[in-house]
């Protein structure tokens, strides 16, 4: 596992079957020109406790499911954004002062993949989905003040909680909720789906109508895997500007080797990055994209 006399880093969660983390962050590593290993610590919560001294070995480490909350009481300090969301996927383990800091580097992935579109996000979006992932995309788009729909299948006590907090996180924000039968005629910057919808077992099927997206200028869509869904394919058939989760998924991944290296990369390279991920995730299944499985946009 991690070393403490060299540099070495991991991804810790469970299960870890499908990750695309670590030939991303060694493409990362190769264009840094930066050292560093990169393991797997697929640990079940029960174990966690026992392993912390070995994942602090490590120069930094990456989160997924299920641990992204239950590493915070081993953390010194957390990032604006880590503190907001209460939810961690990456840590520096020294910052210099001997402290470690968790950060939530998912936030960046969706916001540099979105300025990929050229979305202004000071305009109206929809965010299909009121869970953890919606959460995030709901409250970020917000806060760079944009009017936000939520879409859901049924309005439910969490989807009410979120409208609060979106308010308690933006005072004054313009927040309404809607159904995904009842979808209103207006236009939108962007639209987010930040559901299953469209994963394996069920890959061909969209959170929305295709006639609504003649109503949105851009799309992104948090799943990764298939690499093309029904709901991208139905976006750019509308002329939308669109992107996958993949897109989020290696941004993500930037924002962690800036954290712990200093290092910049240029959009030229992560594109190049997010195409060969792509092409693997297509070829690893040995299946058309559409039909891949394991498309959370949980897994690192």
């Amino acid at each position: 596992m991690c070393d403490q006399r060299q540099r070495s880093f991991a991804l810790l969660g469970f299960p870890l079957g499908h990750t695309m983390s670590p030939p991303i962050h060694q493409r990362l590593f190769a264009l840094s020109g930066k050292s560093g290993s990169y393991n797997l610590f697929e640990l079940p919560l029960e174990q966690l406790e026992s392993r912390i001294p070995e994942l602090f070995a490590c120069t930094g480490f990456n989160i997924t499911i299920p641990h992204k909350l239950n590493i915070i009481p081993y953390l010194d300090l957390l990032s604006p954004t880590a503190q907001r969301y209460g939810s961690v996927n990456t840590v520096l383990c020294d910052d210099g002062a001997g402290k470690s800091v968790g950060y939530n580097t998912d936030v960046d992935g969706f916001l540099r993949s979105v300025e990929t579109l050229g979305a202004d996000l000071s305009r109206p979006v929809m965010v299909v989905g009121a869970g953890g992932a919606g959460r995030m995309f709901a409250i970020e788009s917000a806060l760079h003040g944009a009017a936000v729909t939520l879409a859901v299948r049924t309005v439910k006590p969490q989807t009410e909680k979120l409208r609060e907090d979106i308010l308690s996180a933006v005072p004054g924000a313009q927040v309404t909720i809607t159904t995904l039968d009842r979808l209103p005629d207006t236009n939108f910057e962007l639209l987010v789906n930040a559901t299953p919808v469209g994963m394996y077992p069920h890959p061909g099927v969209s959170p929305v109508p295709a006639s609504f997206l003649r109503q949105v200028r851009c799309v992104f869509d948090a799943v990764y895997n298939p690499t093309e869904t029904q709901f991208l394919l139905d976006a750019q058939a509308a002329g939308c500007k669109a992107v996958g989760g993949m897109s989020m998924l290696v941004w993500q991944a930037v924002v962690a080797h800036e954290i712990w290296d200093h290092v910049h990369y240029t959009p030229e390279q992560i594109g190049g990055i997010i195409q060969e991920m792509t092409r693997i995730v297509d070829e690893k299944f040995g299946v058309p994209a559409r039909q891949n499985p394991d498309g959370r946009t949980d897994t690192l």
